[in-house]
């Protein structure tokens, strides 16, 4: 009986270590697939014109004048500045509003509040393009046309931000609250001292999508912005490419976009934790 015993254990064991390795093999498989683009663009980027279609992934020889030759061809610096600007600045006011109209909703009871909820929400089943055209009249008519103020103004709210900073909210109890009002404690003590500290994974991961959302934003940025230095980096990106038509185009092109994935590689390496974190709990709720 315990042969038998021992025998089921053993294969029990061995079909476990068999699952697992399947597993780790798919896993591997999907992790090389996701990062094979990624992979092929860095090392492409370091290529010299002539070995752009060289079988292999390794350049040789490899070299950095692809990146020096994109900054002196293209004022890359000024496209950088800009985005990190204009994602910086975004994800500020998105903290800011968002946080405080979910508060709002959360835990305060007015006469159509419901309806008011329901019209935010709504705005998140208009696609982008369909709003291109209204913003653009808009920015227009404010004489906000090419400039940074025009660029901003559709990205200081969000109506995704204030419905995750909403679901968060409520989930603080009311009792805390009250006893703070009770104590003396203003409503902007309230929100400042005690809600926002209590929500404080939410309010990380919002920043976190914020910013990359900003740093990625393409569609808007084209349409509003006519002056070169006042590209972001990737409409500059867009306009980099169109001029370059050899080989050593499309190795520069691969250098520049490297160099604008690399603040949002940083961004993830820096914050990781928090954006797992912040995922999870994203979730939950």
């Amino acid at each position: 009986m315990s042969r038998v015993a021992t025998d089921q254990a053993r294969r029990g064991s061995i079909g476990r270590g068999m699952s697992a390795a399947i597993r780790y093999a798919l896993l591997l498989a999907g992790v090389w697939i996701t990062l094979f683009p990624f992979v092929w663009m860095v090392t492409s980027s370091l290529k010299l014109p002539q070995h752009l279609f060289d079988p292999g992934l390794i350049p040789s020889p490899a070299t950095l004048g692809n990146y020096a030759d994109i900054f002196a061809k293209a004022p890359f610096g000024r496209w950088i500045a800009n985005t990190a600007a204009v994602a910086a600045i975004t994800t500020a006011s998105v903290l800011v509003f968002d946080t405080a109209v979910g508060y709002v909703l959360a835990k305060f009871s007015f006469a159509g509040k419901k309806i008011i909820f329901l019209f935010i929400i709504s705005t998140l089943m208009v696609p982008t393009e369909m709003l291109i055209i209204p913003w653009y009249l808009l920015a227009s008519q404010l004489h906000l046309a090419d400039t940074y103020a025009g660029l901003l103004l559709p990205g200081l709210i969000t109506a995704f931000g204030i419905f995750l900073m909403k679901q968060f909210m409520e989930s603080l109890p009311s009792e805390l609250l009250d006893a703070a009002r009770i104590d003396g404690l203003s409503e902007w003590r309230i929100f400042a001292h005690i809600a926002v500290p209590l929500v404080k994974p939410a309010i990380v991961t919002l920043a976190i999508l914020s910013f990359i959302s900003g740093w990625n934003q393409f569609i808007w940025p084209f349409i509003v912005l006519q002056t070169e230095t006042k590209y972001t980096l990737p409409v500059g990106m867009v306009y980099f490419s169109s001029e370059l038509k050899d080989n050593s185009g499309w190795i520069q092109i691969m250098a520049g976009a490297t160099v604008s994935v690399i603040p949002l590689i940083l961004v993830f390496l820096v914050f990781q934790k928090r954006i797992l974190q912040g995922i999870a709990l994203t979730g939950m709720k």
